[in-house]
């Protein structure tokens, strides 16, 4: 008998089929068709209206103070996030405990409330006085001169958003093992050394998501800022010209397609970087039909067994050499 007839016969896979998936597919799609056909021919949505101040230079104005609001106060919340991170690492029980009564205030309270208590702040400090407690102040400015209302609401904004990036932080450096803190040590590093190029690059793959969740998170959380108050973001100036027109719908439109924009720009940075920082995660697979090689020892056996490395698909159609 020869080695074709000897050979089995190659399986013939039959791929699955899934009537229903394609069905409910077919019914998604009816419904997301009737819904644009619908909205379409709505009056109360008024395209004409919204295709005139999507692009007027007001609300770009507004959208650019949105942007502003939105990177500063990530960028305050992120350094006072690590900076409570550390504290809530820390072995001092007085420095942990000042970081958790923090969390425990800023993520217990709404942040509405938060803001229109901010926006109180020129009521409760009518003036910052320079110079030693309890003593005649060396210089003394009023509140309400020295603060913004923009940076009061950056201030709040960051302050809110430091509670939940601090445990973020706390997360990604506890997912390092700490075996890695160790050999780092061992080789001479010190604790500045050691966080910047073994503890932090490796905790970045888990900083990263969530922390683009909160960049998106605040970006649209900058349209509580009227409680401040502020009102020259987005959505507050977008109310203000549809109070204008007695028409909100059409603004309220044109206020979510440019949320929409930032946030689709947003997503797409984050793929990037999530992307970057784990690169390598996953990567090392061992190559298809790889077995050992050379010569092992057997336990209890006089000679070694020798292992033939298992030839290649290349090999197999070119032949053996």
């Amino acid at each position: 008998m020869s080695d074709d007839e000897r050979r089995p016969e190659p399986i013939k896979a039959i791929k699955l089929k899934h009537p229903w998936r394609n069905v409910l597919a077919v019914v998604l799609i009816l419904i997301v068709a009737l819904v644009v056909i619908d909205a379409a021919q709505r009056p109360a949505f008024d395209w004409p209206a919204v295709g005139k101040y999507v692009f007027d230079r007001r609300i770009s104005q507004a959208a650019l103070v949105t942007l502003e609001l939105t990177v500063l106060s990530m960028a305050i919340a992120i350094v006072l996030g690590i900076l409570l991170a550390v504290m809530r690492l820390s072995p001092n029980p007085v420095v942990k405990s000042v970081a958790w009564v923090y969390l425990w205030i800023f993520r217990g309270t709404p942040i509405y409330v938060q803001l229109t208590f901010w926006g109180l702040i020129a009521v409760i400090y009518q003036s910052i006085d320079i110079g030693v407690p309890f003593t005649e102040p060396w210089a003394s400015f009023e509140t309400k001169n020295v603060i913004s209302v923009f940076w009061i609401a950056v201030i709040g904004l960051a302050l809110n958003e430091a509670a939940y990036m601090a445990e973020i932080v706390r997360a990604g450096l506890l997912s390092v093992d700490r075996g890695q803190e160790e050999a780092a040590t061992a080789l001479g590093m010190s604790w500045s050394q050691t966080m910047l190029r073994v503890v932090i690059p490796q905790s970045m793959r888990i900083i990263i998501p969530p922390t683009g969740n909160e960049v998106i998170s605040m970006l649209k959380t900058t349209s509580l800022v009227t409680a401040v108050p502020f009102g020259l973001d987005l959505y507050n100036r977008a109310r203000d010209i549809s109070a204008e027109t007695f028409n909100p719908i059409p603004l309220l439109i044109v206020a979510s397609l440019w949320y929409l924009l930032f946030t689709s720009i947003l997503m797409v940075g984050q793929y990037f970087l999530e992307k970057r920082f784990a690169r390598g995660v996953g990567d090392r697979r061992p190559d298809k039909g790889a077995g050992p090689t050379g010569t092992l020892p057997v336990v209890g056996a006089g000679q070694p067994t020798v292992i033939a490395p298992v030839p290649s698909e290349s090999t197999e159609a070119g032949g053996h050499r």
